[in-house]
């Protein structure tokens, strides 16, 4: 039984763990977001704010449909960026930041999109702008916040929602819009 490796002693291996924990910290302290990342992405969303909004309220589905897409290009392109700038994903960072699953980031999209839907259905255009602006700004900040917070303890912050919660709320969400669409 010449090739069963020898187990590590107590020791070995709390080095080795040791050892692990360092390049982990050191890795989550180079992370670096590139250029205008979370300002493009804030910027998208308060787009995709307005739009859905203008879009209900106007009856404009293709406003609705052109906010998405930007979003998702917008995404896209600085995901890619983040990818050739760092080399790795994080766990996490696509779900609480991108898609903003993080408790600040989704509360305030939601009041935001909330406010400027009321606005637009009230013919108050300056206040569609003034919520999603908002919305996007403070959708931005949050994810600036985790990335912070990411660095500070990755381990703690390195999980993301799971894939299955992701596609029922997106589902959920994309029924709702249908919904508000079809009975606009």
């Amino acid at each position: 039984m010449e090739n069963i490796p020898a187990h590590p002693t107590a020791e070995e291996a709390s080095v080795a763990l040791a050892g692990a924990e360092v390049a982990r910290a050191r890795l989550a302290d180079s992370v670096a977001t590139p250029s205008w990342f979370f300002v493009s992405l804030g910027g998208a969303i308060a787009v995709q704010i307005a739009t859905t909004a203008l879009g209900l309220g106007d009856d404009a589905p293709w406003l609705i449909a052109a906010g998405l897409v930007l979003f998702a290009a917008v995404a896209a392109v600085q995901l890619v960026r983040f990818r050739r700038v760092n080399g790795v994903w994080l766990g996490g960072f696509v779900s609480r930041v991108v898609l903003g699953t993080a408790t600040v980031a989704s509360v305030s999209y939601t009041v935001a999109l909330g406010a400027a839907i009321w606005a637009a259905y009230g013919d108050r255009s300056w206040l569609v702008a003034l919520w999603s602006v908002v919305g996007g700004a403070v959708y931005a900040l949050s994810g600036d916040r985790w990335m912070r917070s990411y660095r500070g303890d990755p381990a703690a912050h390195a999980r993301g929602e799971s894939l299955a919660w992701l596609v029922l709320v997106t589902a959920v969400a994309i029924s709702g819009l249908a919904v508000l669409v079809l009975n606009a």
